[in-house]
């Protein structure tokens, strides 16, 4: 399967520029939303609020590599 058939798959995206891993500053809950590739809500953020207060910045490393 070509790269754009699999692209085309991902409902949501975010611009990598958008994103922060927590090398550059600490991650927070709006990061962490973009992260899974959703779109912040106030619901969403304060879920990623929760797992930030429980994991820390670990808790990106789920999204990301």
């Amino acid at each position: 399967m070509s790269d754009v058939a699999d692209e085309s798959k991902w409902a949501f995206k975010t611009a990598d520029s958008c994103l922060h891993t927590g090398g550059e500053h600490m991650v927070d809950p709006e990061d962490l939303v973009r992260a899974s590739g959703r779109e912040p809500t106030p619901e969403l953020i304060e879920k990623a609020r929760r797992a930030l207060e429980e994991h820390g910045p670990a808790a990106v490393e789920r999204y990301l590599p």
